[in-house]
């Protein structure tokens, strides 16, 4: 617990210099290859192929309209929410800004998530590409807005109010008791002790990533499958107070 509380003030530390100091830098001057290769570096317990999935899709969107982003986050469903699934990388100067627990949906499972949805209601997590909006503060304090890229698979995603958000049970301590961290009701909940860096470092227009080898995703994906026609946009961008979950 010690050395884990060491490794997350570590990153936290790294998060905020690095944010205070790094310019924008366009993914168009960055080689894709060069990209994968030091991220795959900096996060060598994050699937490769996840990560090739989030940069592909990445470049799609910016390709398609997008704004270039600075930060890119990775969530990789497929891992137990016992472990530590949630990275967020500097684009610019790829490397690794933090890593650390985050919650799916109550609906999507228990330990592991299987069942993902785009539907209102449906306490479910979304997978796919998502555009990290505006800040707010909320019933869960310090909050981020989402919106969803990806038609038929997140793009309800501000609808259905799902933001990251600080969660008590995001944290090793449910763990050590239920061998599981809690859930959201399809929020990316984080925990309390890093849900304002997570939110401060991906506000205002950074991608967050989603993963889980869902088979209709994959072969669907208007991200994931580019060629050279137009990806549709995103979500409205519609505001009002998000419900939360």
């Amino acid at each position: 617990m010690v050395i884990r509380g060491l490794k997350r003030a570590l990153l936290m530390s790294v998060c905020a210099f690095t944010l205070s100091l790094s310019s924008p830098t366009s993914l168009a001057v960055v080689s894709p290859n060069d990209l994968f290769s030091d991220l795959s570096g900096a996060a060598p317990d994050l699937d490769p192929q996840v990560l090739r999935y989030a940069l592909e899709a990445t470049q799609c969107a910016v390709r398609n309209g997008e704004s270039y982003p600075d930060r890119l986050a990775v969530i990789d469903f497929s891992q137990p929410s016992s472990k530590e699934r949630l990275w967020i990388f500097d684009l610019g100067q790829k490397i690794l800004l933090m890593r650390d627990l985050v919650a799916h949906g109550r609906n999507s499972g228990n330990l592991e998530s299987t069942r993902f949805s785009n539907i209102e209601g449906s306490h479910q997590s979304s997978i796919g590409l998502f555009r990290a909006a505006e800040s707010y503060r909320g019933k869960h304090g310090y909050s981020l807005r989402l919106d969803g890229l990806e038609p038929g698979f997140n793009d309800l995603a501000r609808q259905r109010a799902i933001v990251i958000h600080g969660a008590d049970y995001v944290d090793p301590s449910w763990v050590d008791a239920y061998g599981r961290i809690g859930r959201s009701l399809g929020c990316p909940a984080v925990s309390q002790d890093v849900s304002d860096q997570v939110v401060d470092s991906l506000k205002g227009g950074q991608l967050v990533f989603k993963y889980y080898p869902d088979e209709e995703w994959l072969a669907r994906s208007g991200l994931l499958n580019c060629g050279d026609a137009t990806v549709a946009g995103a979500a409205s961008d519609e505001s009002g107070d998000a419900r939360g979950s």
